[in-house]
C-alpha cells in the first residue's frame, strides 16, 4: 500500500509530568524480556533466549491504566485523520513500556500479523481484529541517550530499493509518532544511557 505520508508527529505532546509519572510507575512493575514471533506465549531456553537477542533485546512492562490511554487517543485520532489513512479502528492493546539500555535494540520489524485475533484471545475486544495504527512515545529526551534511533524503512514506496528514514522529529521528550502498523521501522542499538518508550497498538476489522 503506497501512502501519501507514512508517519505523523506531534512534537512535545505528552506533558514532561506525565512522561516522568510514565517512567516512575513502570519502573515499579515487574519487567520482562520483550519477546516477539515465535518467541511469544512460551518459556524459552537459553538457546532460545540468545537467538531472541540477535533480534530483540530490551525489557518490557505492560500497562493498561485509563490515564495512559486518555493522554495519547486524541493524537491517534488527529493522526489517522491528518494523515488522510482514516483507519478504522475501536480498541487499543495494552501499553508496552520499554527500557533500552546499553547496546539493546529492536531489528526491523512491522507490528502487523498475518492473520487477526482469534476466539482463543482472552481480551473479547481484539477477537477478529488487526492491528492498524502504531504509537511510539518518548518518554526520554534524546540527550539522555546516544543511538536508539526509530527508522523507519518505506520499502513498499520503491521497488526493490529501500527508503531508510531516522524519526528525528521525537527526538525530545514527550513527542510521539502514529504509523500504520504495517509499516516497517527498528529501534537501533543504545550506545550510552537509557531510553524509555511507550508503544501502544490500536486495532479494528480487518481492511475491506
Amino acid at each position: 500500500m503506497n501512502l501519501k505520508h507514512y508517519y505523523w508527529y506531534f512534537k512535545d505532546a505528552v506533558p514532561l509530568r506525565i512522561c516522568d509519572d510514565i517512567i516512575k510507575y513502570g519502573n515499579q512493575q515487574k519487567k520482562l524480556l520483550a519477546v516477539t514471533g515465535p518467541y511469544q506465549d512460551k518459556k524459552l531456553s537459553n538457546k532460545e533466549v540468545k537467538d531472541l537477542k540477535k533480534v530483540r533485546d530490551s525489557n518490557i512492562v505492560w500497562l493498561n491504566d485509563p490515564w495512559i490511554y486518555a493522554q495519547i487517543h486524541p493524537y491517534v485520532f488527529n493522526a489517522n485523520r491528518n494523515a488522510g489513512w482514516n483507519f478504522q479502528w475501536d480498541w487499543s492493546e495494552s501499553c508496552q513500556f520499554t527500557k533500552y539500555g546499553k547496546n539493546q535494540f529492536y531489528d526491523w520489524h512491522n507490528d502487523g500479523w498475518n492473520q487477526p485475533y482469534g476466539e482463543e484471545n482472552p481480551d473479547p475486544n481484539l477477537q477478529g481484529k488487526v492491528r492498524k495504527l502504531s504509537v511510539t512515545v518518548s518518554l526520554s529526551d534524546g540527550k539522555d541517550y546516544k543511538g536508539g534511533e526509530l527508522e523507519f524503512d518505506f520499502r513498499s514506496q520503491i521497488p526493490k530499493k529501500n527508503k531508510i528514514i531516522k524519526c528525528k522529529e521525537i527526538l525530545t521528550k514527550g513527542s510521539l509518532v502514529v504509523f500504520p502498523s504495517f509499516v516497517w521501522h527498528r529501534v537501533c542499538p543504545i550506545t550510552k544511557g537509557e531510553r524509555y518508550s511507550l508503544v501502544i497498538w490500536n486495532v479494528g476489522r480487518p481492511f475491506q
